[in-house]
């Protein structure tokens, strides 16, 4: 029997009957801690703090020629927040995941929340563009451990069997804020003030702070925590509190993973189909089919997010099934990286396509035809990259054991730098050449993505026992 708590190096662990059945009894132990109604719970609060972070940046996007024109700047000026403050979730991110596999997870929330809602009013009251860029970082460094650290209490709370579906609940729901948060911030600038949608951000900055002294536990497995190390070795009396620098950029050794490497660039790789689409946005379809009211700019952009609300739970149920029936192929031999089988299909087809026939309809096809084959093929962006990319955070929870919120942290972070750099050149580019152009570029690097993951699913057992993702010493 293959166990979930095995040194993940390829091994089929053979042991004697009564000592698999204690090792599942002990497994059935640790998830069992918490009843249906709390695990419900638990994540229903990490959902709506992962939210967060989509509606800081989608909000903002469809605000920028008017936060521009408020500052006499330029729209490629005001996307350098966008820039900035996915460079401080991307650091940020790892600071928090080493935190919470030493002090815990709640702590972390309860430590980051409070940036955030501060980040936030001080982008509503900010007055000049340097300030915007200062306030943006603080605010995107209160949101970063909403998907890292949620994604590692769900690891914590439940079975490979189940996790996939609960991680593709909960990036589903964090993925309302892709549909709703561009249309929240367009509604606000046309009809308000740009500066409405920070003061709302604070508000549901509060409620997550709330929510999260109230109802969510530490989840962190006994034993498993730094702290917990300290009170066993008696260097610190138990219950007590003890601040420990602890180097967060360690993590970045992990990066040593070839697995990691090659589905960080396919997570780069669909990312940046979105943002290619995005992006723009305002520009490619307001400015090019005469829509000049920001509601309906942001209204344009729930049909990318609707595609992510139905991938991310179908993608997550996808991946279960496939886990449970290729375990049952191998004789009961668990190997995870057949979970990200069920994401091969969308990004060999829908992902490159869905950007490519953007970009060639906004250039050539005019009128009412041309916005609606564009919603078309933003939702089939929405649903394509949710359905390839939603299996590898799950997998990432299931090869990084007790460092799943590092593994998951390290990867966002290169991912959200390099998109975030990326992302400063997509609207030059669109000027200096073509839509098409740029976006046909887009979709040659999304089936170099679709390539890593095949790699992946083909050789990542065998490159695993290179390098132990799930040891402290990696």
């Amino acid at each position: 029997m293959s166990s979930e708590e095995s040194p993940l190096l390829g091994h089929t662990i053979s042991a004697a009957a009564d000592e698999a059945a204690y090792e599942e009894e002990l497994q059935d132990d640790v998830y069992n801690r918490f009843t249906k109604n709390q695990k419900r719970m638990i994540v229903a609060v990490v959902s709506w703090t992962a939210l967060i972070p989509l509606f800081v940046s989608e909000s903002f996007v469809p605000t920028v020629p008017a936060v521009a024109k408020e500052f006499n700047s330029t729209g490629e000026i005001i996307n350098l927040a966008v820039t900035f403050s996915m460079a401080s979730a991307a650091i940020t991110s790892i600071i928090w995941a080493t935190y919470s596999g030493f002090y815990g997870r709640r702590p972390i929330y309860l430590a980051c929340l409070p940036c955030f809602c501060i980040g936030s009013l001080g982008v509503a009251w900010c007055n000049s563009v340097p300030s915007l860029m200062l306030w943006r970082v603080l605010q995107a460094a209160g949101t970063a451990s909403g998907i890292s650290v949620g994604a590692g209490v769900l690891g914590d709370i439940y079975k490979v069997e189940e996790r996939g579906t609960a991680i593709g609940l909960f990036m589903g729901a964090s993925l309302l804020g892709a549909a709703f948060a561009p249309l929240a911030g367009g509604i606000a600038t046309h009809y308000a003030s740009w500066r409405v949608m920070q003061y709302a951000l604070f508000l549901a900055g509060v409620i997550a702070l709330l929510l999260t002294f109230a109802y969510l536990p530490e989840t962190s497995h006994p034993g498993t925590l730094g702290i917990d190390k300290l009170y066993e070795r008696g260097e610190l009396e138990r219950g007590k509190f003890k601040w420990v620098w602890l180097n967060p950029f360690r993590s970045l050794a992990l990066l040593k993973s070839p697995n990691l490497v090659l589905i960080t660039f396919a997570s780069i790789a669909g990312l940046m189909t979105d943002f290619t689409l995005l992006i723009p946005l305002p520009y490619t379809i307001g400015e090019r089919y005469n829509i000049d009211n920001e509601a309906l700019v942001g209204a344009c952009f729930i049909a990318l997010g609707l595609g992510n609300i139905l991938g991310a739970p179908l993608a997550g149920r996808l991946s279960d099934k496939t886990v449970i029936k290729w375990r049952k192929r191998r004789g009961g031999e668990w190997v995870p990286e057949d979970r990200l089988r069920a994401g091969l299909p969308a990004f060999a087809i829908l992902v490159p396509l869905s950007v490519l026939l953007f970009g060639f309809t906004a250039q050539y096809v005019d009128g009412t035809l041309g916005i609606v084959l564009n919603l078309l093929w933003l939702f089939m962006n929405g649903i394509g990259v949710d359905l390839s990319l939603s299996p590898v955070n799950t997998y990432l929870v299931d090869i990084g054991r007790s460092r799943s919120a590092e593994l998951m942290a390290v990867q966002k972070a290169t991912r959200n730098l390099v998109v975030g750099i990326a992302t400063s050149g997509i609207l030059p580019l669109i000027n200096r050449l073509s839509i098409s152009f740029t976006n046909a570029l887009a979709a040659i690097i999304a089936l170099l993505g679709f390539c890593c993951l095949w790699v992946t699913v083909r050789y990542g057992q065998h490159m695993r026992t290179w390098v132990d993702v799930g040891s402290p010493e990696s």
